[in-house]
């Protein structure tokens, strides 16, 4: 029976760079818990990463890793599980390596469904490179490259992993990791690419951006943790509900303290409904609760078992064109 491991069985002797009271310390030892929880295999386990303050994580774990270039993170990444598929791969990023230069790449690895599990660390902001404006950043964000506020729509990092074809979709809290641990670990077990949106707070150049939902005394009220098949309730006294108005397409909140009955008109929680997922998504405080825990997983063929399928039946057909013809050898 093989040795039970411990968070710190996974961490490295590399001295950590990030700014103290990043929250990427917490994601850290989430992703520690998580893999010692899960007691997973070190010499099969490979994290990888492109550009900015979320890709310097692979340094900080005792597994296998590749710190590449910005925004590609995904192209490494498949052609490491292709050509190993026993290898676990996490892909880490930012909501600026992951959803700017490399939107594209995220893009095509969530609609290809390559087996991996994606972390992208959205703090809305550029944090290695001084602060400047990122995709997710919302409007009037005043930051050196929008010195006058920021003027462009923000773009939502779930939405878009739905739209690109996810099989599997979840939000975190840096900060969470009773909730995230277990996120983490249900995407480790999904077959398939499981993208991960984790709020991370930047101290330096944007702190406090997501504290409307997350101080402790907004919790209740501005956060909804789903459950698949559970009803989608939320707030201090659990007084609060949300139901599906089919003329706007849109969630609607119902007050549960002044009947008692409409609990059973609150929708409940499918993972596999994608309509409902992207409803999640939409979903913004102070109006609505910022929805975190799975909000979509269905079960697809994977890029890697496509091709080690192939290969298999190939091989021999592979072999049969490169030697067909007129061969020769050079002395």
């Amino acid at each position: 029976m093989p040795t039970k491991l411990k968070p710190s069985d996974f961490a490295s002797d590399q001295e950590n760079r990030w700014c103290p009271g990043c929250g990427d310390y917490a994601i850290l030892k989430a992703v520690q818990k998580c893999l010692a929880e899960l007691n997973a295999d070190k010499s099969k386990t490979v994290f990888v990463s492109g550009i900015g303050c979320s890709s310097r994580l692979p340094y900080y774990m005792s597994t296998y890793g590749f710190h590449t270039i910005h925004g590609r993170a995904p192209a490494f990444a498949t052609g490491i599980k292709i050509t190993n598929p026993e290898l676990d791969v996490w892909i880490v990023t930012g909501d600026g390596d992951g959803l700017s230069i490399g939107g594209n790449h995220l893009i095509h690895i969530l609609r290809r469904n390559l087996d991996c599990q994606i972390l992208l660390f959205n703090n809305e902001v550029y944090g290695l490179t001084k602060g400047q404006a990122s995709p997710t950043s919302r409007r009037g964000t005043v930051s050196p490259s929008t010195p006058y506020g920021s003027h462009d729509r923000p773009l939502s990092a779930c939405e878009l992993a739905l739209g690109s074809g996810a099989t599997f979709v979840a939000r975190g809290v840096d900060t969470s990791v009773k909730q995230l641990v277990p996120i983490m670990i249900a995407a480790k077990e999904h077959k398939g690419s499981s993208f991960i949106e984790i709020y991370q707070n930047c101290v330096v150049y944007n702190d406090g951006v997501f504290n409307s939902f997350t101080e402790k005394s907004n919790l209740a009220n501005q956060q909804i943790h789903v459950e698949n098949g559970k009803p989608l309730i939320f707030g201090e006294n659990k007084d609060k509900g949300l139901i599906v108005n089919n003329k706007n397409s849109a969630f609607d909140i119902i007050n549960l303290d002044k009947d008692k009955d409409n609990i059973d008109r609150v929708t409940v929680h499918d993972e596999t409904n994608k309509f409902l997922a992207y409803l999640l998504t939409q979903m913004k405080e102070p109006d609505f609760p910022v929805a975190i825990g799975v909000l979509h997983r269905v079960s697809k063929p994977t890029l890697d078992q496509q091709f080690t399928k192939e290969n298999t039946l190939n091989i021999n057909k592979i072999s049969q064109i490169i030697n067909r013809g007129q061969t020769w050898t050079i002395a």
